[in-house]
């Protein structure tokens, strides 16, 4: 079993910064793509930046410029830096990745608690 534990979630005024982590545990072999996805109530889960374990990383256009996704493969951790953040941010950001476990060749995919990212002055 994988476990994806996430923190760094919070209050922050308009225009501030916060640094999301997502730190992937258990029987793991690798980890394929890791994701961030957001959601506000009512609405439906949006993909924030995906990153695979090599290769291209790419984002949100409505957060270009802002965000940077990174991921420390020793530590099986994906960060989400947010900077310049705006109301419209405000939502639960989830971690999701695909990730093979030992014994097993095929991935499969796992998602995080989320955690509450609010934006306000």
């Amino acid at each position: 079993q994988v476990h994806l534990v996430e923190s760094g979630g919070g209050l922050v005024q308009p225009g501030g910064s916060l640094r999301l982590s997502c730190a992937a545990s258990g029987s793991i072999r690798s980890l394929n793509t890791m994701e961030w996805y957001r959601q506000e109530p009512g609405k439906q889960r949006e993909l924030v930046a995906s990153i695979p374990r090599v290769g291209n990383i790419a984002y949100a256009d409505s957060v270009k410029g802002r965000f940077t996704i990174s991921r420390d493969n020793d530590k099986n951790t994906v960060y989400l830096q947010m900077n310049n953040l705006k109301p419209d941010d405000t939502a639960v950001y989830y971690c999701r990745t695909f990730a093979v476990e030992y014994g097993r060749t095929w991935a499969k995919e796992y998602w995080g608690q989320g955690t509450q990212v609010t934006v306000s002055s």
